[in-house]
């Protein structure tokens, strides 16, 4: 009886812990969904045209609610307003850059409008047809010199806006006499024109601190110290670091199999040279693969901190160093990805390498991971980059993080030019708002430029006239549209100047 109950029990109790595990799968598994999601939002919102679209989407319902709300309760405030209110608004929101987005604008040209149009109605009214306001009917000539008056006085004043048109308009609509009408108009405007001043000056031209991700992070820059070019690579991470207050910078060095046995065979000659007996060389022997990994990875260290020395000195940046001993035979991605993990780094800077043209399998590797990477590849020996190009396909987060990256570069003194490359007339004018959407949050100077050519041709010909070329890896990609076509650091050929090619985690 009592085993009975006893083995009853045990099963309760095995299937409430199956049905925990299963719980907890399906919260890591919601979890994981959600930061994805979230995650993947944030992108899209990277996007400034996407941004925008939200905003009107956002704004315009609640700020139209809460005008309605008070328009019920205050009769002064005719609902006849509220179509050229809307359009005027969302020419605000929509083009928040652009030539008719301005408060000034946009109050002063509704205002005007409402007060031309009163004024031909009163005139019309009490000139033309003597007649009471009240009787008064729609007249073509009250309209044609509402319509002359607006587009004369909204000109003169420079308040051109195709709202007021509809202010003007309205007045015949509503028979309105008063000047409560125009006073109407001009207190509704000057309250959209608040709240629009509000979210462009707190958010919107301060996106980049909400949404873009560089301009608050990869401020702590791991660089692997290897080939001919690592004390390059490592000049050009300490810039990127160096931006943010917060930035710092790690060394890595790999000790591979040759330097142990550089340094073991150093070992064996200063014992030749101390002539020890057999029983002393029987007991080094034991030692002496461990005393070896120790002064290889005691000399790696040292040459760390002479190029850490020179970073602090010429950047101003905080350095530090790690050696780690090398897996497969040498550099591998698993090595500085746990290095990075291990030293709170959010930023790669790797130097370039190639295999048969195309990059290093580690450097593949180094892509494919959820960390942001940097491959620099040094053509001028320079350690200072202060005109840097910048050519973008599209508006998205890599082509942010890469503006960004070519802002930290050239700083207050040097000049960043954002490219992109058009196969027809057709398509200029969305390329040039394209760039003007991607350059608005530089705080440096930026210029932006379009050719009617492809991007290799173009960087080819105009390599020489910047210091370093920022590319994206193409790794937002799929995996066919890489196949059919390469990403274009790797078409790229004979290039004169320096080349970054960055991946956004």
């Amino acid at each position: 009886m009592r085993e009975g109950v006893a083995r009853r029990l045990r099963d309760v109790r095995q299937r409430l812990r199956s049905v925990r595990r299963r719980l907890r799968d399906v919260r890591r598994r919601v979890a994981r969904f959600e930061r994805r999601e979230v995650r993947e939002i944030r992108r899209w919102l990277e996007s400034t045209s996407n941004l925008v679209h939200v905003s009107l989407l956002v704004v315009l319902p609640a700020l139209f609610a809460a005008v309605t709300l008070v328009s019920n309760r205050v009769e002064v405030l005719p609902y006849l307003l509220f179509p050229p209110l809307a359009s005027g608004s969302y020419t605000l929101f929509a083009h928040p850059e652009e030539r008719y987005a301005s408060p000034r604008r946009f109050v002063g040209g509704l205002t005007t409008g409402a007060f031309c149009g009163w004024a031909a109605l009163a005139v019309g009214a009490r000139y033309l047809y003597v007649v009471p306001a009240s009787a008064y009917e729609i007249r073509p000539e009250a309209v044609a010199l509402g319509m002359f008056l607006t587009g004369v006085v909204t000109w003169a004043l420079d308040v051109e806006e195709p709202s007021a048109y509809s202010t003007a308009l309205l007045v015949h609509v509503t028979g309105a006499n008063q000047f409560v009408y125009v006073v109407s108009v001009a207190v509704s405007t000057v309250v959209v024109s608040g709240i629009f001043l509000v979210w462009r000056n707190e958010f919107y031209e301060e996106r980049s601190r909400y949404l873009y991700k560089t301009t608050g992070a990869d401020d702590h820059v791991l660089v692997p110290m290897h080939g001919e070019h690592a004390a390059q690579t490592a000049m050009f991470g300490a810039r990127l670091a160096g931006a943010h207050e917060a930035g710092k910078v790690v060394l890595l060095s790999v000790v591979e199999d040759e330097d142990v046995a550089a340094a073991e065979r150093a070992i064996l000659e200063s014992d030749d040279a101390a002539d020890l007996d057999v029983l002393d060389d029987q007991r080094t022997d034991v030692d002496r693969r461990s005393d070896a990994e120790a002064r290889a990875a005691e000399l790696a260290a040292d040459e760390l901190e002479r190029h850490a020395n020179r970073i602090e000195t010429r950047v101003g940046v905080p350095c530090e160093v790690a050696v780690a001993a090398a897996t497969d035979g040498g550099l591998s991605a698993g090595t500085v990805l746990d290095t990075a993990a291990e030293t709170n780094c959010d930023l790669v800077v790797a130097p370039y390498r190639r295999e048969g043209g195309e990059a290093a399998d580690y450097l593949r590797a180094l892509f494919g991971s959820d960390v942001d990477v940097v491959a620099f590849d040094s053509n001028t020996e320079r350690v200072d980059w202060k005109r840097v190009m910048v050519p973008v396909s599209r508006a998205n987060d890599l082509a942010h993080a890469m503006v960004d990256y070519a802002q930290r570069l050239a700083g207050r003194t040097g000049t960043v030019s954002v490219c992109t490359c058009i196969r027809s007339e057709r398509e200029r004018r969305d390329a040039e708002s394209m760039l003007a959407d991607l350059v608005e949050t530089v705080d440096c100077r930026c210029e932006t430029r379009v050719s009617r050519s492809d991007v290799e041709s173009f960087v080819e010909r105009n390599d020489e006239q910047y210091d370093v070329v920022v590319l994206g890896a193409s790794t937002d990609r799929s995996s066919a549209s890489r196949f059919l076509s390469r990403p274009t650091y790797e078409r790229l050929a004979d290039v004169e100047t320096d080349v970054a090619v960055v991946h956004r985690a």
